[in-house]
């Protein structure tokens, strides 16, 4: 299945007009999406929220010294 994970930055104040980085994943749950979304990126997994299948999860996730809110849904 194919995954789409959003990630914003919540540390730093980046500009008003800036938009999520976006990428696509191929895995069989959300679970698998952000782990591998974690390992690619070289960041930590702090917490994950999957609230039912189908629906979209939350996660944040801390790189360097910045933090991260993740969402990952079904494309």
């Amino acid at each position: 299945m194919q995954y789409t994970i959003e990630a914003r930055e919540l540390t730093h104040h980046p500009p008003i007009d800036s938009l999520p980085r976006r990428v696509s994943v191929e895995a069989p749950n959300a679970d698998d999406a952000i782990a591998q979304f974690v390992e690619a990126d070289a960041s930590e997994l702090v917490s994950f929220l999957s609230p039912r299948p189908g629906n979209e999860s939350i996660a944040t996730v801390r790189k360097n010294d910045s933090v991260y809110l993740v969402r990952v849904y079904a494309a």
